[in-house]
């Protein structure tokens, strides 16, 4: 088997340790997710860390080099599979048709590279962490044997709003029956803030298609053994309870993933570092940094009105145009007279280090597309939007950004430079920017507070004043009942009943004793303690 070993020092013990397989969807916004995943579970595992294989489509490949540590392989799927349809181009691709295809094109390839895989190793491999767009993945999995757990990338706000699509369908109110203005601006009772037009996720998907994705994903959760997501609960603890309702799952809330392991590099694009020196010279909270992510586009006219608002604004601005960005383009052009306009103000990159810009001192804005590792990057860094969706969830995300956190605004319609300019002046220079930015750090705080929180020791199992006699009382089942709240099974306002712990101790395949969850609760930092407990608690059980 092609496999790939990140340093020859994982040669020689990988096979002996626990061992976590995944698989990501091969494109930025959910590469990088599962590879901070993978970083941080390999770094939390307990004793020598996890070991981490991660199967990856032969196109938009991760670089094994960029990962270094013991433990990590990286093995391709489908190097003969051709690859031109299915990777989207731009905001006018059909995503769901890609999706479908890639299903279908590696399912076959994965299960010889699993069956190849299961066969080498010493030990079982914990689980099989699948991106939830790879339902295909998951079954192979499932018919070798190997549980899986389901990566979301996206906001769980999505995830509800997904599990509500066959209800709007059966309601008649998806499609929508025209275009109409008024009829895509219908509030949607059942998912608030949302409207009619926000659940399109793609003008040039078809519905047949999106229907089937959106089925697949919904399936590939429920079948799991739990759903992780990149998001934290005081961002969507309402969100949160939904899922946790309708799935019947365990759920696991990592977020935020660049927090917890932000030393993991996946970007597919070459970073410009340069900007970052100049941003230096610039004043606190003074930049607007614009960046559409790495699929969404914009056309000629779009380009020529961004460039002229950005110039007119009079403010600093950091522009990411990427080379694929502008539609029907081979060759992106700035309009005559701009770059004089804007000198010794303005700097164009073709991609950005965007986790380091966004927690610069001089960034005090975003324009962005508001894909969901976008939105909870600004989130996280304190900085406020200026909201520009095209596809898929990133109307969701902007809906929540502007009506749920206000800590940002659409910006609607066409653009034109007079609008342009009137945005990024509302968003740097008016009390109601600054109010925006003032919500933003509010909830930066409550993020990082939840990624670097000292680890804690539950109660039942940590020193206590209690008198030693009620100490003693059945403490294996005090401690269980504390790492069932911490790991989901149950609120924290819940009782444990029967059904909860049997589904606890079945996850362990034993009852777990008061010196198993303090080793448990050792490897429960921050926010990866409940993943890692599942996923090497048969270990520390056997």
């Amino acid at each position: 088997m092609a496999t790939a070993e990140a340093s020859p020092a994982g040669s020689g013990s990988s096979g002996r340790r626990r061992r976590v397989l995944m698989f990501p969807l091969p494109f930025q916004g959910h590469l990088t997710p599962m590879l901070q995943l993978a970083g941080a579970l390999h770094a939390r595992g307990g004793g020598g860390g996890l070991g981490v294989t991660v199967f990856h489509a032969a196109f938009n490949a991760p670089d094994p080099a960029r990962h270094p540590a013991a433990g990590f392989r990286f093995v391709p799927v489908g190097e003969g599979v051709a690859s031109g349809d299915l990777v989207p181009s731009g905001s006018d691709a059909d995503f769901a048709g890609a999706l479908l295809r890639i299903n279908d094109r590696l399912r076959e390839p994965f299960r010889d590279r699993l069956r190849q895989a299961l066969a080498e190793e010493e030990a079982r491999p914990a689980c099989l962490v699948v991106d939830s767009n790879l339902r295909g993945m998951q079954l192979v999995a499932e018919e070798l044997g190997v549980p899986t757990l389901v990566l979301r990338t996206g906001a769980a706000a999505c995830l509800v709003a997904y599990m509500a699509f066959p209800a709007l369908c059966d309601k008649g109110l998806l499609p929508p029956a025209s275009q109409d203005k008024a009829q895509l601006d219908t509030p949607l009772d059942e998912l608030p803030p949302l409207r009619l037009r926000d659940m399109v996720f793609s003008p040039t998907t078809t519905h047949a298609n999106m229907t089937r994705c959106l089925r697949d994903l919904l399936d590939a959760a429920r079948s799991s053994s739990g759903v992780i997501l990149n998001t934290f609960q005081d961002l969507e603890s309402s969100d949160l309870q939904k899922i946790t309702n309708g799935l019947g799952v365990p759920m696991y809330t990592v977020g935020p993933l660049h927090k917890i392991s932000s030393g993991i590099g996946s970007s597919l694009l070459a970073q410009d570092q340069t900007c970052l020196e100049w941003l230096d010279r610039q004043e606190a909270d003074s930049v607007l940094y614009v960046s559409l992510g790495s699929l969404a586009s914009m056309d000629e006219k779009e380009l020529l009105e961004t460039a002229w608002g950005l110039a007119n604004s009079q403010r600093p601005f950091l522009w990411v145009i990427r080379h694929n960005m502008v539609k029907s383009s081979r060759e992106v052009s700035l309009p005559d007279g701009f770059e004089e306009a804007t000198r010794g103000r303005g700097m164009v990159v073709p991609w950005a280090p965007q986790q380091e810009v966004l927690a610069h001192h001089a960034i005090g804005g975003f324009w962005t597309h508001n894909g969901w590792n976008s939105t909870l990057e600004s989130i996280c860094e304190g900085v406020p939007m200026i909201c520009w969706p095209q596809f898929a969830d990133q109307m969701i995300n902007m809906r929540y950004v502007q009506e749920v956190w206000k800590i940002g605004f659409e910006l609607e319609g066409e653009l034109e430079r007079g609008k342009i300019e009137r945005a990024i002046a509302k968003l740097l220079c008016t009390e109601e920017g600054r109010g925006m930015r003032q919500r933003a750090k509010d909830l930066r705080d409550k993020a990082l507070h939840r990624s670097r929180a000292p680890p804690t020791q539950p109660r039942s199992i940590r020193r206590s004043k209690r008198p030693a006699r009620h100490r003693a009382i059945k403490p294996a089942l005090q401690a269980q009942n504390v790492m069932m709240k911490r790991m989901g099974f149950i609120s924290v306002s819940q009782a444990p009943d029967a059904s909860s712990y049997q589904r606890f101790t079945d996850t362990f395949s034993c009852k777990l004793t008061t010196s198993h969850c303090e080793a448990l609760e050792a490897m429960l930092p921050s926010a990866m303690g409940a993943l890692a407990a599942d996923l090497v608690g048969p270990a520390l059980s056997s």
